[in-house]
């Protein structure tokens, strides 16, 4: 592999995994022997078997969960967000990660708890620009990082793994295959990962362009040509694409393009509202998002002026949180750059895990951000500020395209699937070994298949359950209890 150097029932005793004072040094740390026995400790308290286990409760209700969770969200984008939520059992799961941390908050875990993704979904993953302009594979979504128990992130990318599968219609042996390559590939990155010194995890990442080269044997060679193409047009996905798409030039100014209700100019969404107190507010807020970008990127931040801002609908399961556009400019029109400020609202993971111990939501995303991405966006950042509909709300801003690729999931087959299960994994490894103990967790994970096998049969297990979920979703818009628009 291109890799570069550089809460719920049976959880162990919290006491074991926090460095009680009889196996800690005079500083609070561990050994590594004594690191090794915690993950042996968690394996005896919390079989690796049990993570087959799933026990769907009788008053599980999974749409009352997403209608609640909808109650804060803009109310003419709920029902896009159903609309897309229903598009297939796949685009449902994207959308339902807080009934699924509930359904997780039941079943078994270790003990040992590290920086969650929170919602480490195949989609969530992809590639972007490094600030070297490498294009670099990594988790890319972290609107509900918390801390949490490892296996929940491992449970939600091979869940989505089999959702997906059977989406594209594999069978159970094809779906089982690219499921076991996920949860091989976490554990034996993990292992690899143990042995490192924890600056050579902290400094590794992934190059796509060399992943892709190495897997090229896996490949068909249409596959391996199209990758490469899709690999090239990534390299396009930039600012200035960003603004031949999004925006025009109306009396010799750059406009964005009003295309309701999926981009809406701010001077549209609050009508009532004068649009230079609009701007002024928005001035203010860019300001204070300024001042929490290290010294250099706020200077070059600070080259660039506002042009103009707008709504837009972004994602499945973020539709409905407020998410801005905001182009700026440098160079009279000809140096654009696209920032995303997007709604942070609490984690899903929140009821089940604890609250974060950040007092800003937004700063809770770019801390995980930072935490589990081995490189982040130069402009990612966080601000605060009271919605001209008179609500406080917490954002986090980050440029809105730089060389974005993600993997066409509905369009793979069986090998290629299960290529990109075993990145995922090998990649979501690497993220949780720079917050959680590498050490410990290998030591839990073993060298045989046992955990693999049972993250498997849960995963079959929760795409059954995704599919009653998916199906009870359509039901409750056909009754009336959900709204949904299916033309978006």
């Amino acid at each position: 592999m291109a890799e570069k150097t550089g809460g719920g029932r049976s959880a162990t005793p919290a006491r074991a995994f926090r460095g009680d004072s009889k196996r800690a040094d005079a500083r609070g740390q561990l050994s590594r022997a004594d690191r090794v026995a915690l993950g042996k400790d968690a394996r005896r308290a919390t079989p690796r078997e049990s993570h087959a286990e799933f026990e769907p409760g009788e008053s599980r209700d999974p749409v009352g969960l997403l209608l609640e969770q909808s109650k804060s969200r803009v109310p003419e984008l709920v029902p896009i967000r159903h609309g897309r939520m229903l598009v297939s059992a796949f685009t449902f799961y994207r959308g339902a990660a807080l009934p699924m941390a509930a359904d997780l908050a039941t079943t078994p875990t270790s003990g040992l708890h590290l920086q969650l993704c929170g919602d480490a979904h195949l989609s969530n993953f992809g590639a972007y620009a490094s600030p070297e302009r490498e294009l670099v594979f990594d988790v890319n979504d972290f609107d509900e990082t918390l801390p949490g128990p490892f296996e929940w992130d491992v449970k939600r990318l091979a869940a989505s793994v089999a959702v997906a599968g059977r989406d594209n219609g594999f069978g159970g042996k094809h779906r089982r295959k690219s499921v076991l390559a996920a949860a091989k590939a976490y554990r034996k990155a993990m292992r690899e990962f143990a042995a490192q010194t924890f600056l050579e995890v902290w400094y590794a990442h992934l190059d796509i362009e060399e992943a892709i080269e190495q897997f090229r044997s896996q490949m068909k060679p249409r596959g391996y040509k199209a990758t490469e193409k899709m690999l090239a047009k990534a390299h396009t996905r930039d600012s200035t694409q960003a603004l031949r798409k999004l925006t025009t030039v109306v009396d010799g100014r750059r406009r964005i393009i009003s295309d309701p209700p999926m981009v809406v100019p701010v001077e549209e969404v609050f009508p009532d509202v004068q649009a230079s107190q609009v701007y002024e507010q928005i001035q203010t807020v860019l300001g204070k998002y300024r001042r929490t970008l290290q010294s250099d990127r706020r200077h070059m931040l600070e080259q660039f002026t506002l042009v103009q801002a707008a709504r837009k609908v972004v994602g499945v399961g973020s539709v409905g949180t407020r998410a801005w556009i905001v182009l700026m400019d440098s160079g009279g029109g000809v140096e654009p750059v696209f920032l995303q400020a997007k709604e942070a609202q609490p984690s899903v993971l929140a009821d089940y895990c604890g609250r974060t111990k950040y007092t800003n939501q937004g700063e809770r995303v770019v801390a995980g951000q930072h935490l589990m991405q081995a490189e982040s966006d130069i402009f990612l950042g966080w601000t605060h500020t009271p919605d001209p509909d008179g609500v406080d709300r917490d954002y986090y801003v980050r440029q809105l395209k730089d060389w974005k690729f993600s993997f066409p999931i509905e369009q793979a087959g069986p090998p290629g699937m299960v290529v990109y299960a075993e990145v995922c994994g090998r990649t979501l490894a690497r993220a949780h070994a720079r917050s959680g103990d590498r050490v410990a967790l290998a030591a839990y994970l073993g060298g045989s298949d046992v955990f693999d096998q049972a993250i498997a049969d849960f995963a079959e297990t929760y795409a059954d359950q995704n599919e009653r979920d998916y199906a009870a979703l359509q039901s409750a818009v056909d009754d009336g209890r959900a709204a949904a628009t299916t033309d978006i």
